[in-house]
């Protein structure tokens, strides 16, 4: 009896391969992937932008699709799904609000295209990538941009306190900052720091000195994004 079963439930699946449902359900998820990834480049704004983010959207939006394919209509898969699901551990840093709406926006999508419903995944991918390009650009809607890069190398003392001595020269000549990329030497002694800044001030020539007399600090550099002049410290 379960080997009738098993030959019912191939020729069912064998059927729905033939008649190209299937494969027009992952293409379509992978064109709106792709459109939800276009979407999210266009409208991030913030700075260390992580491409392997961007490349898994469109994988999430395939993969929801099979998942949604496989429960079908039935009950027993998808409480099997769940508890499946119970037992991975996510232990990702999600940086932005924007980034669990771009994960739910590729969701959502596999879930449209697993129950065959390609234009609504179509019509709604752009529709919804349209708006949220479009609020990304009201004035207001974003941050304003950290227009220049700091960048340092810095030797930790050998008692650090609670608060590194730099931090109180970033406090005093930046609106906001954020460390971009913090890479060891190979001795291991030395930090090589990187952030991205909104200056108080036009230039950073107070920035830059004042570092330059920090105990520790050397080589400092303020570079605005996209441009090659510089303004560089005195190395201690």
């Amino acid at each position: 009896m379960d080997a009738l079963e098993n030959i019912s439930v191939l020729e069912r699946e064998i059927a729905f391969l033939g008649s190209g449902q299937f494969v027009a359900n992952m293409a379509t998820a992978l064109t709106c992937g792709l459109l939800i990834a276009f979407f999210y480049r266009l409208t991030y704004r913030r700075q260390g932008r992580s491409a392997v983010f961007v490349n898994s959207l469109v994988a999430l939006s395939m993969i929801t699709t099979i998942v949604i394919t496989v429960i079908g209509n039935n009950l027993a898969r998808a409480f099997g799904l769940v508890g499946a699901l119970s037992i991975i551990r996510f232990r990702m840093a999600v940086k932005d609000v924007k980034d669990i709406v771009f994960i739910f926006f590729a969701l959502s999508v596999g879930m449209a295209t697993g129950v065959d419903l390609l234009l609504t995944a179509v019509i709604g991918t752009v529709f919804i990538g349209i708006v949220v390009f479009v609020l990304s650009r009201r004035p207001g809607a974003r941050p304003k941009r950290r227009e220049f890069i700091l960048r340092f190398s810095f030797t930790p003392p050998p008692e650090p306190g609670e608060q590194a001595p730099y931090q109180s020269t970033l406090e005093k000549h930046c609106k906001r900052r954020e460390l971009v990329k913090a890479k060891p030497s190979r001795a291991g002694d030395t930090l090589a720091l990187s952030y991205a800044v909104d200056l108080k001030h036009a230039t950073g020539e107070g920035l830059v000195h004042e570092l330059g007399q920090v105990a520790g600090i050397s080589k400092a550099v303020l570079a605005k994004n996209g441009s090659k002049k510089r303004k560089k410290g005195k190395a201690k």
